[in-house]
């Protein structure tokens, strides 16, 4: 059995649900000592973070990941127990296999070989974990960078472990990611008996308009990176729950997926000039989850794809589709961001997996892209 394989088993048996970690972060930060790290623990909250250096020259390349993993779910549901890595057909089964535990073992590996192969290699590297990624993600790598931003320490490229990858390994590499905003909406009207409508005053009626109107908007058109900026009604409720009762309030939940055309600011500019233009009696309560982000080509990305065609032989897709993580939150200091792991298909999912040779080649990627960053001539 591989090295990368057997701690991919080990840290799949850590049942690390978010925020807990589990232990994995010690059974990480020990090899990592052993190599030279300087290990650093950040705890905030209940919330672990791990951040490791080794060398302290620039430029710093790191790899940032999160040990924490979604509920499994019913355990009847999987095939095999969720926190029971199994082999099947070649594949490794069990909760944060792809996601992301698989790509952890792999990095720990690469880094192993690339210090044994290059021990005088320029910069420096490091390592950034949190067990904070699939929760609320307050405590966790945005803490962290704070932190480092504090005291002067700069990250130069990073690379995160998320599964990027759509068919087979390698090919689609995440250079950025949509903003993501929340709206939490209530808008306001008189409860009242629906055999007398003029007594009341309906809200979901008087909301609908304005609803569609926002739904029914080109916020912009996107650009060469991003699709166009998305608004989507995700939660919507009104009523008591019998049928003669006109409702006194109605709530909506509401995100915009958005590009770089616009900003968090101008969305919710327009959305309360919509809203007012309607005459609505509202109240509107807004969260940012993370700004729009975006690495062009240049050193990392010109490294990663490099690095996936020899390994793999296949030509990687630049993409910024997909959800938030947490390269959202070391992008804005400045470093060339990321994405590159497994495939996603199974990722929150009953009986996730990856595949094992997957494991093996990921591994030999991220080994290639360290030698081609910190081996180059300054």
């Amino acid at each position: 059995m591989s090295d990368t394989l057997q701690l991919a088993r080990e840290l799949i048996r850590r049942p690390s649900v978010t925020p807990q970690d589990a232990g994995c972060q010690e059974l990480l930060a020990e090899r990592l000592e052993r190599l030279g790290f300087r290990i650093e623990s950040m705890p905030f909250g209940e919330v672990k973070n791990l951040w490791a250096r080794k060398g302290e020259a620039a430029p710093l390349f790191c790899f940032a990941g999160h040990t924490d993993v979604v509920p499994p779910g019913p355990e009847e549901a999987w095939t095999s127990p969720p926190f029971e890595p199994t082999l099947r057909d070649g594949h490794l089964f069990g909760r944060g296999a792809a996601d992301m535990k698989g790509s952890l073992a792999a990095m720990l590996t690469a880094t192993e070989r690339f210090l044994a192969r290059f021990p005088d290699h320029r910069g420096s590297l490091a390592w950034l974990i949190t067990s904070d990624e699939e929760g609320v993600a307050v405590d966790g790598t945005v803490k962290v960078v704070e932190a480092l931003q504090a005291r002067g320490e700069r990250i130069d490229w990073c690379l995160v472990g998320e599964p990027s990858s759509s068919v087979e390994l390698g090919d689609t590499i995440k250079n950025g990611r949509r903003g993501s905003l929340n709206g939490h909406l209530r808008v306001k009207g008189v409860q009242g008996h629906v055999a007398y409508p003029q007594l009341a005053r309906n809200p979901v009626h008087r909301a609908l308009p304005a609803l569609a109107e926002l739904a029914g908007v080109e916020w912009d058109r996107g650009n060469r990176f991003f699709p166009p900026t998305s608004f989507q009604i995700s939660n919507l409720h009104a009523g008591t729950g019998a049928t003669n009762v006109i409702p006194g309030e109605l709530e909506v939940l509401f995100n915009f997926r958005y590009s770089t055309e616009n900003s968090a600011e101008s969305l919710k500019a327009r959305t309360e000039e919509i809203l007012r233009a309607h005459g609505l009696d509202y109240r509107l309560e807004w969260s940012l989850s993370g700004e729009p982000f975006l690495t062009p080509e240049g050193e990392l990305v010109e490294a990663a794809m490099a690095a996936v065609r020899q390994v793999t032989g296949i030509e990687p897709q630049l993409s910024t589709a997909g959800g938030t993580s947490d390269g959202r939150f070391i992008a804005p200091t400045g470093a060339q961001v990321i994405e590159l792991g497994p495939r996603n298909a199974t990722i929150h999912k009953v009986d996730e997996e990856v595949g094992v040779q997957e494991l093996e080649r990921l591994s030999g990627i991220y080994e290639e892209l360290m030698a081609r960053l910190l081996t180059a001539p300054s």
